[in-house]
């Protein structure tokens, strides 16, 4: 019944204790490739930020919750970057009110300072701190994600003074992603399943974080890790074991046996 398989990466795919994806993990994707089923990545991370797999096995990439999608051949399916007048405002604001921002393009990674919050949601992710650039540099660049350290108190000003055209998706309560709106994982999952020629009611989509409610009740069996949060895991058709006791393989053998 089901032939595409969505994965988040971190609390999901990879532990936020060891940093990898487990054994089981990997064994379950190979077991369900060979049977014809696609997996796909799918994550907030930019694509820069993506060196944490392993052997894993997959068949595209969706990264920056939707914006940038890469099939397998390495077809680009959608690359969507941050609208540039976006940045403009941005870097007044910064120049007025600094704070750390990260910014993502497909290939590479700045920051323009840093912070104890920054420190350890970097620590916490195994992200090594990215070279310090001052923030106009992001201005000859195609953005496809700035990772803004602001509060949620501070966020509804900031997306609507400075962040115009771009949404904000949260899963800690130090930063945020912010991408092109418009963007996120089930607009993802659209236009991959498009191009592989998968219908929706084909598919399963794993995820922890408060950026995969739109994927988890989007498609056809969403199924939640045991360590999201109950906000996460009442968007989903099914609750799994969590990250570090096998979740993934447990529920790939049940659906898909």
């Amino acid at each position: 019944m089901y032939k595409a398989v969505f994965l988040d990466i971190d609390g999901t795919l990879v532990s936020f204790k060891n940093h990898r994806v487990a054994q089981s993990t990997l064994d379950a994707v190979h077991r369900i490739r060979k049977q014809g089923v696609k997996v796909f990545i799918a994550t907030g991370r930019p694509r820069p930020f993506v060196d944490n797999l392993g052997e894993l096995e997959y068949d595209g990439m969706m990264t920056v919750n939707g914006a940038s999608l890469v099939a397998g051949d390495g077809t680009v399916i959608r690359h969507d970057p941050i609208n540039h007048d976006d940045l403009e405002r941005l870097v007044d604001y910064y120049k007025k009110n600094p704070f750390p921002v990260a910014f993502a393009t497909d290939d590479e990674t700045f920051i323009t300072g840093s912070s104890p919050e920054a420190i350890e949601v970097l620590e916490l992710l195994n992200i090594k701190l990215p070279q310090v650039l001052p923030v106009e540099t992001c201005l000859d660049m195609d953005i496809m994600q700035i990772i803004a350290f602001f509060n949620q108190e501070q966020e509804p000003m900031l997306m609507s003074e400075v962040f115009k055209g771009c949404s904000a998706q949260r899963w800690h309560p130090f930063f945020a992603d912010v991408i092109r709106a418009g963007n996120n994982k089930a607009r993802g999952i659209d236009a991959m399943i498009d191009y592989y020629g998968i219908s929706l009611d084909e598919t399963i989509a794993f995820g922890d974080g408060g950026n995969d409610i739109q994927m988890l009740s989007h498609v056809g069996l969403g199924i939640a890790m045991g360590n999201a949060r109950d906000e996460v895991k009442k968007y989903a058709k099914y609750v799994t074991s969590d990250v570090d006791n096998d979740g993934i393989s447990r529920a790939l053998d049940k659906f898909i046996p």
